[in-house]
């Protein structure tokens, strides 16, 4: 039986209809709204000539001091849970089956692809975590809170926000395996969230082999910081 929270995955006859598969592109522009980006310019400054360059929240955190990162970080995160709850509760409520199920992974994994890749910067975008916590919030909680528990271990422990969301994005498909054993979607989910993650740090791995990652300072702003 599947864990309070979960999708269920049944042989219901109701599926979604023909426009509701239109939905994801309407997650697809929820999730490339360029938080991080826009809490720059309210403060005056592009973002992406900062720091890193990223428009994550870590980045915004290296920037602007801990409260605008949280901030974004927030934002992100909402992005990806509170669409997709309504979703789940009130839009599909009714719905059985498999492909109603898909409907919402799809739709989950719209948010995170138009988070890292915004048509808004050039299809720039941020690396995901927050919003892919947000879907994981929305879908598989318990998967969520091992991988949170274990990112924020991880970062507190070397002072590398990359390192933590490397290891916990690694960390999805196997929880997603043990929470919810043969429930195929929600691990395809699981696997591809944790990959596209991963991917999205291609560079910091790079930098973390070279010894010149930059590690999180837990101050209210950096020194030299705009």
């Amino acid at each position: 039986m599947p864990l309070c929270g979960a999708v269920v995955f049944n042989s219901g006859t109701m599926s979604p209809t023909l426009w509701q598969w239109l939905w994801p592109l309407a997650f697809f522009l929820i999730g490339s709204v360029p938080t991080g980006y826009l809490l720059g310019r309210s403060r005056g400054l592009d973002i992406r000539q900062h720091g890193s360059g990223n428009i994550g929240a870590t980045n915004v955190w290296r920037v602007m001091g801990w409260k605008w990162g949280a901030v974004a970080f927030a934002a992100d995160f909402l992005k990806g849970l509170l669409p997709l709850y309504l979703l789940k509760v009130l839009a599909l409520q009714g719905l059985q089956g498999w492909s109603a199920d898909l409907l919402l992974v799809l739709c989950g994994l719209a948010a995170i692809v138009g988070h890292n890749y915004t048509p808004w910067l050039g299809f720039k975008g941020g690396k995901g975590i927050a919003t892919s916590a947000g879907v994981l919030a929305a879908l598989m909680p318990p998967v969520l809170g091992v991988a949170l528990s274990l990112w924020i271990v991880v970062t507190l422990a070397t002072r590398f926000v990359s390192v933590g969301s490397i290891l916990a994005a690694a960390s999805l498909a196997p929880l997603a395996w043990f929470f919810y054993p043969g429930q195929w979607i929600l691990f395809g989910l699981a696997c591809l969230a944790g990959l596209l993650a991963i991917w999205r740090h291609r560079s910091n791995i790079q930098r973390l082999l070279a010894g010149t990652e930059s590690r999180i300072e837990f101050s209210a702003r950096k020194k030299g910081a705009p």
